[in-house]
This record gives C-alpha cells, structure tokens and sequence, in this order.
C-alpha cells in the first residue's frame, strides 16, 4: 500500500538571467597574416570585341608578272593575337606550258614565318594559247605580329623551280583581302 501524497512545495526562486554567447561582445582582431605565394596565371579571357577590315577594288586587272599588287593597312590592338587573312578574286595565267605563278600574303613586307607563309599556286600543265581565269580564295593565319599599324600586302611571283609566266590578277570581277585580329590558336 501507498501512503498519501503530501501538499505541494513552495515555489522556487527565478533563475539568473543567463547570456546567449551569440549575442556576447565583439572580440579584438587579429593580425594579419604573411601574404601566400602568387598562383599561375589564369585564361586569357575573350577579346572585348570583333576587329576586322575588307579592303574592296572592283575590277582591278592588274596584269603584273611579278611584286606587290595591292596592300590593305589594319590596325592591331593586341600583341599577343594573330591576324586571319584572306583574298577572293580571279587570278589567271596565260599562253604556257607547264608553267605556274604564286600569289602570297605579306606582313609589313616579310611573308609570315608564324607558322608558315599564306600562299596559294595555279598550275596550268598544257596551255599555249590558252587563258585560265579563276576565281581564287587563299587563306591562313600569322601569329607573332606586333601591335599598332600592319600594312598587309597580296603580291605575286614565280613558283620556285619554273621560271616567269604570264599571271593577271583581278580580271572583270571584285577582288578584295579580309584581315581579322584573332585570339591565338589553341596548342
């Protein structure tokens, strides 16, 4: 058997008001620490905006064998892209066998050499008293082009080992040479 409960006890006293360390006061600071070492350079990031020039001639027919048949002078804002280039337009050669021309890109006078020179050939095998007229698209890129002023230069020449044949640049047609500063290739 139980006994009886007994009457209940007086009421206790409030407890302290206690603080929330959430809330406590903000401490001293620090001192600093030695800065750590620089890390690698990071991406280049992508060019801010397109630069591109088209230098037009319609009907140009030139008839030059040999140098420089015309230039288009862009300006470069960076010194570590390329330049893409390119020239549409008829090139000819004329009344030969087994004769060939070249028609090539130049930088400021000198062909690239990054990685290679911008060229293109034709070739006729069997062509006395013929004419060959084509329209002609030669392309490529050149890396290594300071910044500022660029003259770039479409020139024509002999092909090494033939000698000089009858070549026309231009005939009855828009020639034009494209330039574009670009990033540099991926390696």
């Amino acid at each position: 058997m139980h006994g009886k409960h007994g009457s209940p006890g007086a009421p206790g006293r409030d407890g302290r008001d206690g603080r929330d360390g959430r809330d406590g006061a903000k401490g001293d600071q620090g001192l600093q620490g030695k800065t750590g070492p620089q890390g690698p350079p990071g991406e280049p990031g992508p060019m801010p905006f397109k630069s591109w020039k088209e230098c037009v001639w319609k009907n140009l027919n030139d008839p030059k064998d040999n140098g420089l048949i015309k230039d288009c002078v862009f300006t470069k804002n960076f010194s570590d892209t390329a330049l893409h280039v390119y020239w549409t337009g008829a090139l000819k050669i004329h009344n030969c066998n087994s004769c060939c021309k070249r028609w090539y890109f130049t930088f400021n006078g000198a062909e690239c050499s990054g990685p290679l020179p911008i060229d293109g050939v034709v070739f006729m095998s069997n062509g006395s008293g013929k004419v060959l007229h084509r329209v002609r698209h030669i392309e490529g890129h050149c890396n290594n082009i300071h910044k500022g002023k660029v003259r770039v230069g479409f020139w024509i020449g002999n092909c090494a080992s033939y000698g000089n044949a009858d070549g026309y640049t231009g005939w009855n047609s828009v020639s034009r040479i494209f330039v574009e500063e670009v990033p540099k290739a991926q390696v």
